[in-house]
């Protein structure tokens, strides 16, 4: 879903109608994905595929979603480049310290997830008024959430590389 997202939200983006439309399309592709994540622990159908694809796929949309409000000018640069550096840096270093260990998604990094959701749905969304300030504040708390919880993703990591470096 990410292409045609990303094609309703560039394509007229200051278009009321066609803003709830990309609203509409990243809140389907992100009720789908939790549906899968359920519907795979559920039915314990989890696969290493579906361990590696899920996290990418939530990556492009959410990534997607953050870029394309950077590009029509709803959201600052910086905020986007913060936030995805922090979400490919984590995967790049989960992958990394795999040998050492898993690095499970712990309840701060669901939280940052809904936060991101959240916020980016009112940012998508053509809002005004104090609608607008309950999006930039939602947007502000999903910030500060993705950075305190990649510090905390990188303390975890260089404590579980440390660990499993020692003699047994």
């Amino acid at each position: 879903m990410v292409p045609v997202f990303a094609w309703v939200l560039l394509a007229h983006p200051h278009e009321a109608g066609w803003r709830v439309g990309a609203a509409a399309l990243f809140v389907v592709a992100i009720l789908t994905d939790s549906l899968d994540g359920h519907l795979a622990r559920k039915h314990d159908l989890i696969t290493s595929f579906g361990k590696l694809a899920d996290p990418i796929a939530d990556k492009a949309l959410t990534g997607m979603a953050f870029i394309g409000l950077s590009i029509i000018g709803e959201l600052w640069w910086w905020v986007t480049v913060v936030i995805l550096v922090r979400e490919w840096g984590i995967t790049v270093m989960r992958f990394v310290v795999l040998r050492y260990g898993v690095m499970a998604a712990g309840r701060g990094g669901k939280l940052k997830t809904v936060l991101q959701a959240v916020a980016l749905v009112l940012y998508l969304l053509p809002l005004s008024g104090v609608l607008d300030v309950v999006a930039t504040v939602a947007m502000a708390a999903a910030f500060v959430v993705t950075v305190v919880t990649g510090l905390d993703y990188v303390r975890d990591a260089v404590r579980l590389r440390r660990d499993g470096r020692r003699p047994a």
